[in-house]
């Protein structure tokens, strides 16, 4: 009994004083979404909050994110809402390890994009087909999505196209060089990568129509996925709006994070929202009335409820 009394008082420890000293923000690729904002966070939360000093970590994305969380290690990550629910079952890439999760913050859709160029004559899923084509790179949810949107469309990942695992960096420079026809990649608005490959000269843009699956995929998976609209004035060159599906991206850590720290944190991104929209604009999207249970499959940590109340805000 005293052993293990011991073991709880160590892993209090690690969870609240060395955690307010120094916390790991794991992010994804350097050409996405989540390494400038959670290098926007790391830089506030060790300006604004009184101890705490953050560091953000590329990774491969989502699936990194997670199983970083789960080393037991303070880590804070960003997650596509589909694979933190796989990790807190034990599902798909978290097979017989399940990871457990509090969410800290829902914070802004996550829009697939299916990207090619006019050169490749491809206009549909179904132009796939025999095509050399990235699902994103290992580590990512950006795969996970992508194989469950090419199983709705009725193609095979396998035998359907010749598949790369590649960043969303990575993959525009595949293009750019004509070493693959086109790429998944889930991300926010304007992903970086996407706008230099739009911006190239004497390249056309093509986004590839998709929404048309969102029902199959929450048949199989539940209802994470909704329709979307990436507009036509997002990158250059698209010719209309892109009809896709999305899935809500949220913060997570661990549910043995002090009640303060998850409070801190959650307190730090609203009370300094300008500056981390200077680091993103996604942060703009990032409301009080968007943190709601019903657009995570995660429990909130007692910490964030906690400045919810404060707030007047409603979860359920």
């Amino acid at each position: 009994m005293k052993l293990i009394k011991a073991l709880v008082v160590c892993s209090a420890l690690v969870w609240g004083t060395v955690q307010a000293q120094n916390i790991s923000i794991a992010t994804g690729g350097t050409g996405g979404v989540y390494y400038p904002m959670g290098g926007g966070l790391a830089s506030v939360l060790s300006k604004k909050v009184p101890g705490m000093s953050a560091t953000a970590e590329v990774t491969g994305g989502s699936v990194d994110n997670l199983n970083l969380i789960g080393t037991g290690k303070p880590y804070v990550g960003f997650s596509m809402a589909d694979a933190a629910k796989d990790a807190q079952s034990g599902q798909d890439k978290f097979t017989g390890k399940k990871v457990d999760l509090s969410t800290l913050l829902v914070l802004y859709p996550n829009r697939m994009h299916i990207v090619t160029t006019g050169a490749t004559g491809i206009k549909t899923m179904q132009d796939l087909k025999g095509k050399r084509v990235s699902t994103g790179s290992p580590g990512s949810a950006t795969e996970v999505m992508a194989f469950r949107v090419i199983e709705a469309a009725g193609l095979d990942k396998d035998k359907d196209m010749r598949r790369e695992r590649l960043s969303v960096a990575e993959s525009v420079n595949a293009v750019k060089d004509r070493k693959i026809d086109a790429f998944f990649w889930v991300g926010g608005l304007p992903t970086a990568a996407v706008t230099d490959l739009a911006n190239t000269p004497n390249t056309q843009i093509v986004m590839i129509d998709h929404s048309k699956e969102v029902d199959a995929m929450n048949k199989k998976y539940g209802n994470l996925y909704f329709k979307d609209v990436i507009p036509k004035t997002t990158y250059k060159g698209m010719e209309k709006d892109n009809n896709v599906i999305s899935v809500a991206n949220i913060l997570v850590t661990s549910p043995k994070m002090s009640e303060k720290d998850a409070y801190n944190i959650v307190k730090a991104v609203f009370d300094n929202k300008i500056e981390l929209v200077r680091t993103h604009y996604e942060y703009i999207s990032v409301t009080l009335a968007g943190q709601k249970s019903a657009s995570t499959p995660i429990p909130f940590h007692p910490g964030a409820l906690k400045y919810f109340k404060e707030k007047n805000i409603k979860v359920n």
